[in-house]
């Protein structure tokens, strides 16, 4: 399939969460990193490739961060309001999306705003592996670590075969159409989604897993924002 006949890639940033295991002043993404916000970083990884339409982030109603950025005023970002959860505010980026022209079968990269580190060949691999699958998928890794299930009194129960496990990472493509219905379809079920793939997969689908890099390092805690700091001064 060439690339004139590919449905336009679009990106979907969900901003509106507050990171509390960050245990900072301000919402984990506009935490410096290499002089610039976290969020930042995570953005010029989409506005800067050349097969992005366009890129809407999530943001809290409220958040009073977002509009001293240079990147408020690229034309190439939108904003959207977040939601109390990440389902919430990714719905409201896709209806965001539909208001900018993207149709049904376009495709949607939904990426974590504190995933700063996705390499451009990852996100290559994405596009080309994901252009013509007919649901859709996310990049993750294999499980490296030996895996336990603890009991509810937190001893060992099991060791997990995890010749099977995979970590899943961002972006996560989907169409924007079955991923915007998936998500709404199990909200009003009262099903608890923690991603994009587990919503396609309530929906009946199977996603695919495109092995990417492990460092394509999510900030959650504050020694991942001190890892990942450490691996770009490497770097320079």
């Amino acid at each position: 399939m060439s690339n004139h006949e590919l449905p336009p890639f679009w990106a979907l940033i969900p901003a509106a969460g507050i990171g509390s295991r960050m245990r900072a002043d301000r919402p984990k993404q506009y935490l410096q990193l290499a002089n610039k916000t976290i969020i930042e970083h995570t953005l010029a990884c989409f506005t800067g490739h050349p097969q992005i339409r366009g890129v809407v982030v999530s943001l809290a109603v409220d958040d009073p961060y977002w509009p001293s950025l240079p990147c408020a005023n690229n034309p190439r970002i939108q904003r959207a309001d977040g939601g109390a959860e990440r389902a919430d505010s990714v719905l409201n980026g896709l209806l965001r999306l539909s208001e900018l022209g993207a149709e049904d079968q376009d495709w949607v990269l939904v990426h974590d705003a504190a995933r700063p580190n996705l390499a451009r060949s990852d996100l290559d691999l994405l596009l080309v592996e994901l252009a013509a699958d007919s649901v859709g998928g996310l990049l993750a890794v294999p499980a490296r670590d030996t895996l336990k299930r603890a009991g509810a009194d937190g001893r060992v129960q099991a060791t997990v075969d995890r010749a099977t496990i995979w970590q899943a990472f961002t972006p996560q493509m989907f169409r924007v159409g079955p991923l915007q219905r998936a998500l709404a379809d199990a909200l009003i079920a009262g099903v608890a989604v923690t991603d994009e793939a587990s919503a396609m997969e309530w929906a009946g689908q199977a996603p695919r897993l495109i092995e990417g890099r492990a460092d394509n390092i999510k900030v959650t805690r504050p020694e991942d924002l001190q890892n990942l700091s450490l691996l770009w001064q490497r770097r320079c």
